[in-house]
């Protein structure tokens, strides 16, 4: 499976962005997939996951509802919709795929990763 994020940007505090994740060269509703981001010098942080065939999501609480996790099957695409940004989610975003089910918020449990795209939050 290759996957492809695209839209990040930049954006002041308080807006929105919708990042997308497309997939290609496999049977996407088969594998889960997770949201991560990485600053410079930290460890990749989970963000959001959605399970095979919409079968559930789980966000990073201390996002406390401000993004969403969505994906089409048909279209082989999961977005994140962020919302409220500050400046501390400043990073770059990566989506990831898998199908084993383990601990979603741990990198290890992801076989497929995108090549990342940056979001810029300015005050």
């Amino acid at each position: 499976v290759q996957l492809q994020a695209s839209g990040g940007g930049l954006v002041q505090a308080g807006g929105s962005l919708r990042l997308s994740c497309a997939a290609s060269g496999g049977t996407f509703r088969n594998y889960h997939v997770g949201w991560f981001r990485q600053t410079p010098g930290m460890e990749r942080e989970f963000v959001a996951y959605i399970g095979k065939a919409d079968s559930g999501t789980y966000s990073a609480e201390f996002l406390k509802g401000r993004f969403t996790i969505s994906r089409d099957n048909v279209k082989n695409t999961v977005a994140l919709q962020m919302r409220r940004l500050k400046p501390e989610d400043t990073a770059v975003y990566y989506c990831a795929a898998g199908s084993a089910t383990r601990d979603v918020t741990q990198t290890g449990t992801y076989d497929y990763w995108g090549q990342g795209t940056l979001v810029t939050v300015s005050s």
